[in-house]
């Protein structure tokens, strides 16, 4: 069984107590990583700080070089990792619509080029015979990451390129349940970066802990459930360590009766399973008109007929297992409080037999709000149909959340879907289509679904903190 070690100060560290790492396709075993401790958080933390001095002191272009440098490593690593991402994720390697293992790591190469090439100028706001007042974005110090296991990779390196960029050093935390493709990067960056600029440590909720709480870590990135931001927020108040927080949704999209349900339904069908609905901005609640109801549910069910559930490393594999027991568990039980509520089943809903944690894509009609599959957020393939009748009452419902990561807009009418747009209480929301999340538009939640934002010069920003120089010419 393959070994994949941590990395800290650029020296690969193993523990003698191992965690086995699981494909969920078979429910076994294919590799192990270290038990990291708080205290192998602490010697990162040195090593970052040791680092951050000669990193900072870098100039733009050259960190940017740098990031260039990782985006090419990737992409000369590709085939390994594309095959690491499937055996921990589960997800196919090509996949529905595309969205598979390939896709993660070429979005991976595709977003690191792009923060590569985003900077944050020096702002002049006054520069008269008074003074010259000058805005700069100063590094931060230590940034500590603790990323989830949905899009292990994709994600991390959303958290570690700006902050590279910016002139931070890191220290981060993949998931425990899939450590392997964030650990094989690291130690390939580390042939790139100099010891200690980049670190990573694997361990469970107390290496978790250890990082948000740190007196010498500077902020806190972190992507995952509500409940889970909250411990961290709490835990980063003992030094006021910055921000970002990307947290669950229960993303809607509304569903106008002007559109063709034939049409419609298998882009509806490809966000709302995208990466098996395991994506934070999935769509997870469907308010389809009355006027096109039956059809849409119809189409969108003889998609789910036709879709091959299997292991991911076999080509032809549409969807692939939940990444957890844990996660199939949750989705098992919304199925049956639905199934209790009275909902109609027009696929799936029941888990399938034998190996791996395999739920089918399934369908779910006759059910709204007040349903616990409406209420919240599944992160698996099941998704409620919901009718409505008057729009109002729709973007109502659709904003009667304590979430508000995305939502969409279906319509031939450009000029009034975006209207309805704008009226949804969502920190991104799209018009004929969804989680369609791009490198240089900004990314965030509102209400619970976290604080900040990344992408772009947005995100960059927030990994550094502002210092105004005034030179008084007086």
């Amino acid at each position: 069984m393959a070994s994949f070690p941590m990395i800290i100060n650029g020296q690969k560290v193993m523990t003698r107590e191992t965690i086995g790492v699981i494909n969920p396709a078979t429910g076994e075993h294919f590799a192990q990583v270290p038990v990291g401790t708080p205290q192998h958080v602490d010697d990162a933390v040195v090593a970052a700080r040791a680092a951050f001095p000669a990193w900072s002191a870098l100039s733009h272009d050259e960190r940017k070089a740098k990031l260039h440098q990782l985006a090419a490593a990737l992409e000369a690593n590709m085939p390994e990792l594309m095959k690491l991402l499937t055996q921990e994720t589960g997800k196919p390697m090509n996949g529905y619509s595309g969205v598979g293992s390939g896709m993660e790591v070429g979005g991976s190469i595709a977003w690191m080029q792009a923060t590569a090439e985003t900077e944050l100028p020096v702002e002049v706001i006054q520069d008269d015979e008074v003074a010259r007042v000058e805005v700069h974005h100063k590094p931060i110090g230590v940034v500590g990451s603790i990323s989830p296991w949905n899009w292990p990779l994709m994600i991390a390196l959303w958290h570690y390129a700006p902050a590279l960029l910016a002139g931070n050093t890191v220290v981060a935390k993949p998931s425990e349940f899939t450590p392997v493709t964030t650990l094989r990067f690291a130690e390939i960056a580390n042939e790139i970066l100099p010891p200690g600029v980049l670190n990573v440590v694997v361990g469970d909720g107390q290496v978790g802990a250890a990082i948000a709480s740190h007196p010498d870590i500077n902020k806190i990135v972190f992507t995952g459930s509500i409940s889970t931001g909250k411990s961290v927020m709490q835990a980063a108040s003992g030094n006021l360590k910055r921000l970002t927080l990307e947290l669950g949704g229960n993303d809607a999209g509304i569903v106008l009766p002007d559109v063709d349900p034939k049409e419609v339904a298998p882009k509806l069908f490809g966000v709302c399973f995208h990466n098996n609905g395991q994506t934070c901005q999935a769509l997870k609640r469907l308010y389809v008109h009355e006027d096109i109801y039956d059809e849409v549910c119809s189409e969108m069910a003889a998609i789910a007929n036709n879709i091959k559930n299997g292991n991911g490393l076999e080509e032809d594999t549409d969807l692939g297992p939940l990444q957890n027991e844990q996660q199939l568990n949750i989705v098992i039980e919304l199925a049956a409080d639905a199934r209790a509520a009275g909902a109609t089943f027009l696929t799936g809903g029941e888990a399938a037999s034998g190996p791996g944690y395999f739920f089918p894509p399934t369908i779910v009609t006759d059910i709204s709000d007040g349903t616990r599959l409406v209420d919240e957020e599944q992160f698996g393939p099941i998704v409620p149909v919901i009718k409505y009748s008057d729009i109002d009452d729709a973007i109502r419902r659709a904003n009667n959340s304590s979430t508000g990561l995305g939502g969409s807009i279906w319509s031939n009418d450009l000029d009034q879907a975006a209207e309805l747009a704008g009226r949804l209480e969502a920190g991104s929301v799209w018009v004929n289509t969804h989680a369609d999340i791009q490198p240089n538009a900004p990314m965030g939640g509102m209400k619970q679904s976290g604080i900040g934002c990344e992408f772009g010069h947005w995100g960059l920003a927030e990994n550094t903190v502002i210092q105004t120089i005034k030179i008084s010419k007086a």
